[in-house]
């Protein structure tokens, strides 16, 4: 097996399916599925979502609403998101541990590294919500941050994509997907993988990232499994 410990990022559109807005429940049922499969293999999961299918504090502050605010509210969109997963998954017959950045003493457990990790050691798939808790980061940031805070070997950021390619393949036909491609050439090249904090996260701490197409079954088991799927970056 190629990873022990995995941080699989997912984006809270992803969640929307063939809907405009909100949660499409076959997307779920049909994700807690591919995370079911690598859990039987033995590894040990952790997972950040995004919260763009309800909220993005972006789209505030174009609004006139404070920034701050608008990130806190994007924060909660992350929760709403974290909560439909874990019962998804929890429905499969998984346990599952959601820990929040924010207090939410009613429906998460206080994020607290030992606690994380302890619960990843005893099999459990454990899921960060609320971001970092901090506004003025996504949650790219806090992919990165969890992943580097417990140890995470790698980090699969689940898209709709299969890959970085040398242009938006939708838009360009003649864009061409890597294979593999260095920090330093994604930085030179400006291509969009994940914020800048983010990346600049992982570089420095030598934490390998892939991209992948989440929504083609069968791709999460293949890539545990070490068969090329996606676009490594690394240093």
């Amino acid at each position: 097996m190629k990873y022990k410990r995995i941080l699989l990022k997912l984006s809270g559109e992803s969640l929307m399916g063939s809907k405009q807005f909100g949660i499409d429940n076959q997307r779920l049922a049909n994700y807690a599925a591919e995370i079911k499969e690598i859990h039987e293999l033995g590894i040990e999961i952790a997972i950040v979502i995004g919260g763009g299918n309800i909220f993005r504090g972006v789209q505030a502050e174009e609004g006139g609403m404070d920034r701050t605010h608008g990130d806190y509210m994007g924060m909660l969109a992350t929760m709403i998101n974290s909560m439909a997963l874990q019962s998804a998954l929890e429905t499969s017959g998984l346990q599952t541990r959601l820990l929040s950045a924010i207090e939410m003493k009613a429906i998460a457990e206080p994020f607290i590294r030992r606690r994380a990790v302890r619960h990843l050691e005893k099999g459990r798939i454990v899921i960060f919500g609320a971001g970092t808790g901090n506004p003025f980061f996504t949650t790219d940031s806090a992919a990165s941050l969890r992943a580097i805070e417990i140890n995470a070997d790698v980090i699969l950021k689940g898209t709709r994509v299969d890959g970085i390619y040398t242009a938006d393949p939708f838009k360009d036909s003649s864009a061409v997907k890597y294979e593999h491609i260095t920090f330093d050439e994604v930085y030179q090249q400006n291509l969009s993988v994940m914020d800048l904090t983010a990346f600049t996260l992982c570089k420095e701490n030598n934490l390998p990232i892939i991209v992948f197409d989440m929504d083609t079954p069968g791709n999460l088991k293949d890539l545990i499994n070490g068969k090329k799927v996606g676009t490594l970056v690394h240093n």
